[in-house]
């Protein structure tokens, strides 16, 4: 897996030449622009955003390490893509069966919905790039194994994907709090995504007219919501369990 983070000027040159994937790339405020000026070419011709931070933060990142102003995340595990996800559907013979995570931000919650993903038979996980986890080493230290085996398509835009799949002839079903439909009330037994929301916003309004489908989970408690993993994870078996009895 190697590390998650590639500190300073010179390594971060080398793995941008590399074509290894970049998930996010932090500069120290102060820096002068002209003395990056070769990495920020490099950013901006392989389309990759950045971001000004405070330097104590490199500095916590580096851990006693000369970061020279500069740090990127990089993936641990190779992400795949959506089509090989709905070929890994096909050539299994099922109904595709698939999560779009709509910016979830807690490693410790993708992990968890990856480990729930491999043990109710989802087929693959959809992220976005932006605001939004990515597969790092606390991600895959949370799934227990399951990175391994549940294939994560990290994508530039969620909504134009979610309108590939309608095309394709998956349904995507939503879940959201203020839904008059219950996550029970839907015959699952049919090609489906499953979207679930970021941890304190819910799906996003545009993903939302999207769904053929918004559900909700009965809350007969004071708290207004679950956590992303768990609503996740009973969501998931729901559709599972539509299956099985389909």
């Amino acid at each position: 897996m190697g590390t998650d983070w590639i500190i300073g000027r010179q390594a971060l040159s080398e793995t941008l030449s590399s074509g290894r994937h970049i998930e996010k790339v932090f500069v120290a405020e102060g820096v002068q622009k002209k003395t990056i000026a070769d990495i920020l070419k490099q950013l901006e011709d392989q389309k990759i955003s950045y971001q000004w931070v405070p330097r104590s933060k490199l500095d916590q990142l580096a851990d006693g390490g000369n970061h020279q102003g500069i740090a990127a995340q990089i993936a641990a595990y190779e992400y795949s893509t959506v089509n090989r996800i709905l070929k890994r559907a096909q050539k299994k013979g099922e109904k595709p069966f698939l999560l779009l995570l709509d910016g979830i931000e807690d490693p410790h919650n993708l992990g968890s919905i990856l480990r729930s993903a491999d043990a109710a038979g989802v087929h693959g996980v959809v992220i976005p790039k932006r605001r939004a986890v990515g597969l790092t080493s606390v991600v895959a230290k949370t799934s227990a194994g399951a990175i391994e085996y549940v294939p994560v398509a990290q994508v530039t835009n969620l909504n134009r994907v979610a309108d590939e799949l309608k095309k394709e002839g998956i349904w995507l079903v939503g879940t959201d709090g203020s839904a008059k439909q219950s996550y029970n009330q839907v015959n699952f037994d049919m090609p489906v995504a499953l979207v679930i929301g970021n941890e304190g916003q819910g799906i996003s309004q545009l993903m939302k007219k999207k769904c053929d489908f918004l559900v909700r989970l009965p809350m007969k408690g004071r708290v207004a919501s679950l956590n992303a993993s768990v609503a996740a994870g009973i969501c998931m078996y729901q559709v599972a369990l539509g299956r099985d009895n389909g």
